[in-house]
């Protein structure tokens, strides 16, 4: 190939990179003045999460005359940092999460599914000989990360109450957590009903659910205390509409969100304060 030709043909891709990047960080109504950051919790790998979220929130954007930017950090603990430093304007985290930016931000819960409560389970392989959490004792379990909510902080509760000492291995994301117990790097793993649901049938058919904790209210969308009203009126009303027809649906089925239900902080998130789940979270200095 002639070096002109190479030459313009690398021009046309970088421009086609700039083009494709500007795009990507408006998803929703391009014409909108304001882009809105949206975090979404890393519970399971960016791929997966982005390819769930990025139609949904480009559909309610355009509903509602609003513009998102995604963002998926590589880790819970990053994401955290983010959360607890009051960056993410919208925000789709974990039920403590949620107190947590609450009584550090003030972030104030939006919308949560109504009909799919969430719980913690702890997994193990579907040939295990393992009946009992007692015999769980010092062995290697794995967690998504230190302050999950239901996989990690109410099941290390729990066992912290029944004496039961283990080795907690923290493995970054639900499906890490799933593949670890499958591949005998752990003897159990702690994720929720939901993740554990939206694996792929070869993953659940290897795994047996040992322990499932109390249901809670699940993940909401939360917003900054600097989001307008106006705003998460219009937001509220887009992810409603989305139940009406089949395409809405389906993107909504696709992050547990099948039947988005107002929430607020003192009805829904502010009873888990009383579990007292402070000494098991485990914070960067921020």
């Amino acid at each position: 190939m002639h070096a002109p030709k190479r030459h313009l043909l690398a021009l046309l891709f970088i421009a086609w990179l700039t083009t494709g990047a500007a795009n990507a960080a408006c998803l929703g109504d391009p014409n909108s003045t304001k882009v809105y950051t949206f975090d979404v919790v890393p519970q399971l790998t960016a791929a997966k999460i982005y390819s769930t979220w990025s139609p949904l929130l480009e559909r309610v954007g355009k509903e509602a005359g609003l513009c998102f930017e995604l963002r998926v950090s590589p880790t819970i603990p990053e994401f955290e940092q983010k959360l607890l430093k009051g960056e993410p304007e919208f925000v789709f985290l974990n039920p403590y999460h949620a107190v947590l930016a609450q009584q550090k931000k003030k972030y104030q819960p939006l919308l949560a599914d109504s009909e799919d409560l969430l719980t913690g389970i702890l997994v193990v392989r579907a040939d295990s000989p393992i009946k009992s959490l007692d015999e769980l004792k010092g062995k290697n379990i794995s967690f998504p990360a230190p302050n999950s909510f239901a996989a990690s902080l109410l099941i290390r509760a729990e066992l912290g109450k029944r004496k039961i000492d283990i080795n907690p291995v923290f493995v970054k994301t639900h499906s890490n957590v799933y593949r670890s117990v499958i591949g005998k790097d752990a003897i159990a793993g702690g994720g929720v009903n939901n993740t554990l649901d939206n694996e792929v049938s070869e993953v659940r058919q290897q795994l047996r659910v040992l322990f499932e904790t109390q249901a809670y209210t699940p993940h909401p969308v939360a917003t900054h205390p600097t989001v307008p009203a106006a705003v998460r009126e219009r937001f509220f009303k887009a992810m409603l509409k989305q139940t009406q027809d089949e395409e809405g649906r389906k993107l909504l089925d696709g992050i547990n969100l099948s039947k988005p239900q107002s929430v607020t902080y003192a009805k829904h998130y502010k009873p888990l304060e009383s579990l007292q789940l402070e000494k098991f979270l485990v914070l960067t200095a921020q």
